[in-house]
């Protein structure tokens, strides 16, 4: 089949960053479904895989949202059949989507929104399961929580979602961060109650929130410790999904509680609970057919190869997208 693959760590630039190949069909588990992948996304984490890839090793296929459908099922799939049409993100540690077909876990996968194309499809997995996971699991919000939430990096792949799920299955408050008019629009119009300025934080969140949040969930962590610190209430919670080397001294005052979300901690570790992942996209595709949720997908390459996915590597890198790149056929 054919696959679009990184063979060494290049620039963006370099029309070798990201290559056609041919590579054997995907021999799948029993518990996989063999999909034809119809569309994809590109997330931070694409590009910051690709600039580790070593020469010399395997092709990297690359690519953790997908949007396509079932050609084969394993021996212990339930509940799909060929022809679904299908979403999901995928494992980390295996081939990506960025290929004519991949083998995923059915736990991780569920039928996508019939109501939309399969490009902007594309655009929700991994950000809607990095949201959820993120308020619902890690922060423990229940669906009847009042206060206010901070979404740092509003216009963001995961900030464009979670500011809907926010809003449509929360009581919650939401200020989202952004730094220019047009990234301040889209935050308004996805839902957020106020736009707070990230490059001036901690004032700005202040003159917003003068009680203090309840929540922030934080895609820019490094560097903004001290101010979630001081935003924060007692016993507030915040969610980082960047990483980083960070001193979280600052939150010790107020007994603030610190988490990672990982999204593919389950499919990495085959964890009891895969299938949640799952039943998270069968919500938010109901979401999606409802009107409740819309797709986050606002530059569309119509050019399934390596060089439409070098575009959108290059476009992700400049961190000046608003929402989501897909890429389709």
């Amino acid at each position: 089949m054919h696959a679009i693959a990184a063979l060494d760590a290049r620039p963006v630039d370099d029309p070798l960053a990201l290559q056609d190949i041919e590579v054997p069909d995907p021999s799948g588990r029993d518990t996989d479904l063999l999909i034809r992948v119809e569309a994809v996304s590109v997330n931070p984490t694409d590009v910051q895989r690709r600039s580790r890839v070593k020469a010399g090793g395997p092709p990297k296929i690359l690519g953790f949202d997908g949007a396509g459908t079932v050609v084969g099922l394993g021996s212990a799939v339930e509940g799909f059949s060929i022809g679904d049409e299908v979403w999901w993100s995928g494992d980390a540690s295996r081939a990506g989507a960025n290929a004519d077909l991949q083998a995923v876990d059915h736990r991780i996968v569920s039928r996508r929104p019939a109501s939309i194309t399969f490009a902007d499809a594309a655009s929700l997995p991994l950000t809607a399961i990095t949201a959820w996971e993120g308020m619902f699991e890690r922060m423990r919000i229940n669906r009847e929580d009042s206060g206010t939430i901070l979404m740092v990096g509003g216009a963001g792949g995961v900030g464009s979602i979670l500011i809907q799920l926010a809003k449509q299955l929360t009581a919650l408050r939401v200020i989202a961060t952004a730094s220019r008019d047009e990234t301040a629009a889209w935050c308004r119009r996805l839902g957020a109650d106020a736009v707070a300025d990230h490059r001036d934080l901690e004032a700005s969140v202040s003159a917003l929130a003068p009680d203090g949040l309840e929540y922030v969930f934080s895609s820019y962590t490094p560097g903004n410790i001290e101010a979630y610190g001081n935003l924060l209430r007692p016993f507030g919670q915040i969610v980082s999904i960047d990483g980083g080397d960070l001193d979280l001294l600052p939150l010790f005052p107020k007994s603030i509680g610190f988490h990672w979300e990982y999204m593919f901690a389950r499919s990495r570790y085959e964890t009891w609970d895969m299938g949640e992942q799952g039943r998270m996209l069968a919500e938010v595709a109901d979401l999606v057919d409802t009107g409740a949720v819309v797709p986050t997908a606002t530059v569309h390459i119509d050019d399934f190869s390596a060089a439409g996915i070098r575009e959108a590597h290059r476009l992700v890198e400049s961190g000046t997208v608003i929402g989501k790149v897909v890429v389709h056929r």
